[in-house]
């Protein structure tokens, strides 16, 4: 009977000294040691886990981190261009941790992803954006977002990844000053009238040419027309005035014929066509 009972106590005690977890596949666990005086285990880490682990409530625990993609949208915050000008930067990334760099990441910050996200993260963003700024004028930032966007990922990128943080995407919503808006609007405003203003003169060019073709195509009709009637005027000219000679000479003709001497008789002076 003692025997048992110092069994079940046995048992009792082991359950009480022992805890268990279990890691999903999309995380990775860090079990650590609550206090440690050994030097060597570098903060109390004693490694990374998955699955089920068992360990010692009393002086361990295990910290959870997930591997996926986290998405954070960041509340809109404000910086200087080189001119001194104040953009507003609305910024979006999807990031993972490096599984590799987890045991730094813990021992570096002991702090959730949600935690890092809103400290060390958003430090970085923020860093990123003003230094990039900071080299470029409002001006040429807002003719050149491309060009300042994938200069601010790029040094994002080399930042998160010295911390074990791999980003996977990162875009933001740049909003120029007020001021920098009504210009660029009243440019865009100016181009495009001057583009109408453009097309219409075009327009009115266009519309010339074809009245003046038009007109042309009316004037040689005419010429033709007109040099059509004069020919025909000429030949029922011409006509007419032979008519009119023989006519005239009918009316004059006192019904006798002429007549030419040859030797001592008159022969009769005939007309042959």
């Amino acid at each position: 009977m003692k025997f048992k009972l110092l069994l079940v106590s046995l048992v009792v005690s082991m359950f009480m000294l022992t805890n268990c977890t279990t890691i999903d596949s999309g995380s990775v666990g860090i079990r650590f040691y609550k206090w440690s005086s050994d030097a060597e285990t570098q903060g109390g880490v004693i490694g990374t886990c998955k699955g089920w682990v068992w360990y010692n409530p009393i002086t361990q625990s295990v910290f959870e981190y997930p591997i996926y993609v986290q998405r954070k949208n960041y509340e809109p915050f404000k910086v200087n261009a080189k001119d001194a000008s104040e953009f507003t930067m609305d910024p979006t990334i999807a990031y993972r941790l490096d599984p590799d760099k987890a045991i730094h990441v813990f021992k570096k910050y002991r702090k959730s992803l949600g935690e890092i996200e809103n400290g060390y993260i958003r430090t970085c963003i923020y860093e990123a954006y003003r230094t990039c700024a900071n080299q470029y004028t409002s001006d040429y930032l807002m003719s050149n977002r491309g060009e300042f966007e994938s200069e601010v990922r790029k040094r994002l990128e080399q930042s998160l990844s010295n911390e074990g943080f791999v980003v996977e995407e990162f875009t933001s919503n740049i909003t120029p000053p007020l001021s920098l808006s009504e210009a660029i609007n009243a440019k865009n405003e100016a181009v495009q009238n001057a583009l109408k203003a453009e097309n219409k003169v075009k327009q009115a060019e266009a519309e010339a040419k074809i009245e003046i073709a038009k007109a042309e195509g009316e004037a040689q009709a005419l010429k033709i027309k007109g040099d059509g009637e004069a020919y025909y005027n000429r030949v029922v000219a011409m006509s007419l005035n032979a008519l009119l000679v023989q006519q005239y000479a009918i009316e004059k003709w006192d019904g006798k014929l002429p007549t030419y001497v040859t030797g001592d008789k008159s022969m009769p002076f005939i007309g042959v066509k």
